[in-house]
């Protein structure tokens, strides 16, 4: 079991600009698959970006949102940058080792999930 703490959200107004951070309690950080995804009131869990060998994105924040990670700190960052209301959900970390076949794109792919952390965008 992975814990994963995330901070960073907050409240912001449009065209602006948030870091999210998820800090994880293993020693074998560089062997998850890490993912954000997002939760808005209503409505179903939603993909943001995920990091493993490569970064994917969903459709809605590309060019906006940049993954990345840390793995000496242990910690993945999610740079969002361009901000719009449609942004506003709570942002949730997960940490998961896919097996063959699997997307990173899947809620079910990921094992361990952090708190979650809200973010506001402001018109």
């Amino acid at each position: 079991q992975v814990q994963l703490v995330e901070s960073g959200g907050g409240l912001v107004q449009a065209g602006g600009s948030l870091r999210l951070s998820c800090t994880a309690s293993t020693r074998t950080f560089y062997i998850y698959s890490m993912a954000w995804f997002r939760q808005a009131p209503g409505k179903e869990r939603q993909f943001v970006s995920a990091i493993s060998r490569g970064t994917d994105y969903a459709d809605s924040v590309k060019g906006r949102f940049t993954i990345s990670r840390d793995n000496a700190k242990n910690t993945v960052y999610l740079q969002m940058n361009s901000l719009k209301p449609e942004d506003t959900a709570v942002y949730y970390c997960a940490a998961g080792l896919p097996g063959p076949g699997m997307s990173v794109m899947t809620p079910d792919t990921y094992a361990n999930w952090g708190q979650g952390t809200p973010v506001t965008v402001s018109s």
